[in-house]
């Protein structure tokens, strides 16, 4: 198939468009005024993706019409040299899903009598052809996961694909224990996303046509601030995992799961700019959590101390104030070798950063909280919380079920006498009108 260039107006702009952010910069924003928003809250734009084929950067962004590929390049930043139409089109597809394997981007959709895409784009940006489109796998799928190590695809229908012939996958099992909104996978390990069941990690790697089985190898059934259990990834030293509930008000949960038999949340992550903000799908590259956030656009938190994240920057891609729904920042990509990255917005979007991450903006940056200090801890008796600028600040702590045992307002040093409380994990919460830290705490 040759290189098909859409032929509709779109508007891009690179310094025009103002927006409220900091410490992040806009190259370039894209939206379609012509494609048709879907029938529910409006959403044009779904997930996001990127691509590095022959030493050039690519981003992919769903639509309600189809896939949309745009280079990435310093020269031709911006420039959509790709499009892919769905195999249904309109007001009635919201979802699309990507990942890429071997110079082939596999493509989903959970609308319609939709099929499995598979398009090589290995000779992008002159050419690309699209080597399979079928329902004869499946017709929908909410997100797809590639395991490149191993070389499968989980779908969150349930079912693991070999993609051995990467142009005709073939099935190879299939689980309720896979039927999740979303995962992330690594060497035949899943981390499974469960939406009211919580979170499952389970090995695959004894499982075969011949070996229809799998291991459970831990699971969060219960945890504080508990939701709608939507998506997750994992860090690079693969002993954390951050986890989001798409519920509104609920905080992203940054896990321990370096014993699979006692994964804990050790600290919690939100925008804070609405208490009914939702954070939609993030992902971990290096010391750096990446969020897109319904209504609220991109942030950037610093988790090399994952019990205490910083934030550091943001940059708000959705201003109308419609905090009820579910409108705005959709999905993010930061693994382009150049640096820059991506975020796709239901309404308004593709959008090309750049990320400056050499001034923090978390609360520690506030000078009335930059001197706290909470210890010991682990703790057997006394917790002490210094505060030696005596700034009034409200300071709670909370249970692994996320019930408050203690609080008090003060402006001045405070002693907490813990003896009476249960040993465990717990969360010391201490927050001004502007400024809001949570620190693991481990009672002895």
């Amino acid at each position: 198939m040759k290189l098909i260039l859409t032929g509709v107006f779109v508007l891009c702009s690179a310094i025009s468009y103002s927006q409220e952010s900091e410490n992040v910069n806009l190259l370039f924003h894209w939206n379609d005024t012509s494609l048709v928003g879907s029938s529910i809250f409006d959403n044009t734009y779904n997930e996001i993706w990127g691509l590095f084929i022959d030493d050039r950067e690519y981003a992919v962004i769903g639509s309600t019409d189809g896939t949309h590929i745009f280079d990435m390049s310093d020269s031709n930043l911006g420039e959509q040299i790709s499009f892919i139409a769905g195999a249904v089109q309109g007001p009635q597809i919201i979802h699309r899903d990507y990942h890429d394997y071997k110079g082939y981007l596999y493509i989903v959709c959970d609308e319609g009598p939709s099929t499995l895409q598979i398009v090589d784009v290995s000779t992008l940006p002159d050419t690309f052809e699209v080597v399979y489109d079928s329902n004869d796998l499946f017709s929908k799928s909410h997100n797809i996961f590639i395991d490149t190590v191993t070389a499968k695809m989980y779908s969150t229908n349930g079912d693991i694909y070999s993609l051995e012939n990467p142009e005709n996958p073939s099935l190879l099992y299939s689980d309720d224990i896979l039927s999740s909104h979303d995962m992330y996978v690594l060497n035949d390990t899943a981390y499974i996303n469960k939406g009211n069941s919580g979170f499952v990690i389970a090995d695959f790697s004894q499982t075969t046509l011949k070996n229809q089985n799998h291991t459970v190898l831990g699971s969060l059934q219960s945890y504080p601030q508990q939701g709608y259990n939507h998506s997750g990834w994992i860090s690079d030293d693969r002993n954390f995992y951050i986890m989001a509930d798409e519920t509104w008000g609920m905080d992203m949960k940054m896990l321990d799961i370096s014993d699979f038999n006692n994964i804990e949340v050790v600290s919690f992550i939100s925008s804070e700019v609405d208490e009914n903000s939702i954070p939609h799908n993030q992902i971990i590259n290096g010391n750096y959590l990446y969020t897109a956030y319904y209504h609220d656009g991109l942030y950037v938190h610093d988790i090399s101390d994952p019990f205490n994240p910083i934030l550091l920057a943001y940059y708000d891609t959705f201003l109308p104030d419609h905090h009820d729904s579910y409108m705005g920042a959709w999905g993010v990509y930061p693994f382009l070798p150049s640096g820059k990255i991506l975020l796709s917005d239901m309404q308004t979007g593709l959008y090309v950063f750049d990320v400056d991450y050499s001034n923090p903006l978390s609360s520690y940056d506030n000078i009335e909280f930059q001197d706290l200090i909470a210890y010991p801890n682990p703790v057997n008796n006394q917790l002490t919380v210094l505060n030696s600028n005596h700034q009034e600040f409200d300071v709670s702590l909370l249970d692994v079920t996320g019930q408050m045992i203690y609080q008090l307002k003060t402006f001045n040093d405070l002693k907490i006498d813990v003896t009476n409380f249960n040993p465990g994990t717990y969360v010391l919460k201490v927050q001004s009108p502007t400024t809001l830290i949570r620190q693991k705490i481990v009672i002895q």
